[in-house]
């Protein structure tokens, strides 16, 4: 199974956010290439929202090119073979923090935005650290820091407060 093929089959399983789903779909069925950077019609992406419910936080990182507090996420890559790998391998990344572990269900929500490559269809997971983690900051990121819950919209946009709403709600906090 490629990589397209799982994106069909995790969106064809979200419920929620029809349209939006719906119109991910209508891109992976009009481009075989949708899943990649090269793609200038647009790709997918795979994010995934670092959230500790134990101290009722998330991790944000501060976007070394977009300079925004964000959840961590980015381009699929050849190596991965699902969604879920992406979402994992960009949280392990740009965390430093090994042994994430995704929320079962899987996506909690989809997000489409537009950046200076192309517009971004982001699918959008969520990570718990294991007990004792620690951070660190990568190459793509000017800051990495948690936040709680009720100041990320202090410095996040809308769209990352809704995601931490959408974990939150999957978590049941």
């Amino acid at each position: 199974m490629t990589l397209h093929d799982d994106a069909v089959l995790v969106l064809k399983g979200y419920a929620d956010q029809t349209e939006l789903r719906d119109a991910y779909l209508d891109h992976l069925a009009a481009h075989p290439d949708g899943m990649w950077k090269a793609c200038r019609d647009g790709h997918l992406t795979a994010s995934a929202l670092v959230i500790d419910p134990e101290r009722g936080r998330v991790l944000l990182t501060l976007h070394r090119k977009l300079r925004m507090w964000l959840q961590m996420g980015g381009h699929c890559e050849p190596a991965d073979t699902t969604l879920a790998a992406a979402a994992l391998r960009e949280g392990t990344e740009e965390s430093g923090i090994a042994g994430l572990t995704l929320l079962p269900g899987g996506p909690v929500r989809l997000d489409r935005h537009e950046t200076p490559c192309a517009w971004h269809l982001d699918v959008q997971y969520a990570a718990l650290p294991p007990s004792g983690a620690v951070e660190a900051i990568s190459d793509e990121s000017l800051d990495l820091r948690w936040f709680p819950y009720d100041a990320v919209a202090e410095v996040a946009d809308a769209s990352v407060v809704r995601l931490v709403q959408a974990a939150r709600t999957r978590l049941g906090v």
